[in-house]
């Protein structure tokens, strides 16, 4: 751009042509300036509101430099004072483009209508319903393909993939031992704990050897399981698979003529189905074994009357009552943590989503179900 070097400061001035009253533009319209800028159009836009009288043309023949601040600038007081018809006249090539290509737009918003709040109350509650019944539905087909493909793997288990379920059989279940049986041992610790200090005041610190094993065996050991392989694996699934999804391996494995399925989602599954139940054993067993420990210190009640108690207490069909939960809930583990992961989209900002979606409703699924499980076996006496 050209720039006159005895003008410099942003100006505004009038003169009278055959044409009418043209307001001539002089000096630099430029960000450095941008003070001066918005004072001098002002006093343009005070001009243009008068019309015709005040102003008929804008002459920007003689204007110094001209950035897309100084452009705008000028097409706003134009705009501003409705003047959109009055064009700018001698303007230089280079400037028209700018102009053009900074045209200001006044962008009209309108309120949003007024609603009760007890309406959108009861919108928010029905969207609410059909989320969880689109949800659900979502679920209950994604399910349907993880059944499918295990099918599938038994009519030819020649593409089974042994070392990648072995892979998740360590990464599930080996590696989770330490946390799970040091979670549970502590709290078979509190359950016997508080049980020996409030059955204390009624003489019968005896029957928390019954609470603590019956509690334990029959729904803390597999739900204190189920909770923390929810947290452990079921995010590191969703996170695995969101990253596969994010970088577009799975659409690789599709071309490939691979079964996303049966490759990734089948192995870890299985590893859960396999593995929970085990966990569930053994987090019981530590938490038997906390529970003991305090109720040998706290209560004086020693290992082998804890043990002659503990046998008397339960039966098999106890131990049973977990371990039958352990699948399901492994089952609903990998489904639903399997399915948040290939809804990853694109961003960092959808995995961490779907990643806190699949713990969370893992966790509320597992308690679901092991209500619904306690309500089972409570109604067939079991």
């Amino acid at each position: 751009m050209t720039t006159d070097p005895n003008v410099a400061s942003p100006n505004v001035s009038f003169e009278e042509t055959p044409a009418g009253r043209t307001a001539v533009i002089t000096g630099d319209w430029t960000s450095p300036d941008s003070s001066e800028v918005e004072q001098q159009a002002a006093v343009l836009t005070q001009a243009l509101k008068q019309g015709r009288s005040g102003c008929a043309a804008i002459d920007i023949g003689r204007i110094g430099k001209l950035d897309t601040v100084g452009a705008w600038v000028l097409d706003r007081a134009r705009q501003d004072a409705g003047a959109g018809d009055i064009p700018f006249e001698n303007a230089r090539d280079e400037h028209q483009l700018l102009l053009k290509t900074v045209y200001y737009r006044n962008i009209e918003t309108t309120e949003p209508p007024r609603t009760w709040q007890v309406v959108d109350l009861l919108v928010n509650v029905g969207k609410s319903v059909v989320d969880f019944g689109k949800e659900l539905a979502h679920g209950t087909s994604f399910l349907g393909e993880v059944v499918a493909g295990i099918a599938r793997l038994l009519i030819r288990p020649w593409r089974f993939r042994l070392p990648a379920f072995i892979n998740q059989i360590e990464q599930t279940t080996f590696r989770s031992v330490p946390i799970i049986v040091l979670i549970s041992f502590l709290v078979g610790c509190i359950v016997a704990q508080q049980g020996i200090f409030q059955m204390q005041r009624f003489g019968a610190a005896i029957f928390v050897v019954d609470l603590t094993g019956i509690l334990v065996l029959r729904e803390l050991g597999v739900l204190l399981s189920a909770i923390m392989i929810a947290g452990r694996s079921g995010s590191a699934f969703t996170a695995e698979l969101g990253s596969m999804k994010m970088q577009e391996e799975i659409d690789a494995l599709r071309v490939m003529g691979l079964d996303p399925v049966e490759v990734l989602i089948v192995p870890r599954v299985l590893a859960l189905l396999i593995g929970l139940p085990m966990l569930a054993f053994l987090a019981s067993m530590a938490a038997l074994l906390g529970g003991g420990i305090v109720a040998w210190i706290y209560g004086g009640i020693t290992p082998d009357i804890f043990l002659s108690r503990l046998k008397s207490a339960i039966d098999f069909s106890t131990f049973m009552v977990g371990i039958i939960k352990a699948p399901f809930m492994a089952l609903v583990i990998g489904v639903i943590a399997s399915r948040e992961g290939m809804a990853v989209g694109g961003s960092a900002e959808s995995l961490g989503r779907q990643v806190t979606s699949a713990v969370v409703k893992s966790i509320f699924m597992v308690i679901v179900m092991d209500g619904l499980f306690a309500i089972f076996f409570a109604a067939i006496n079991f």
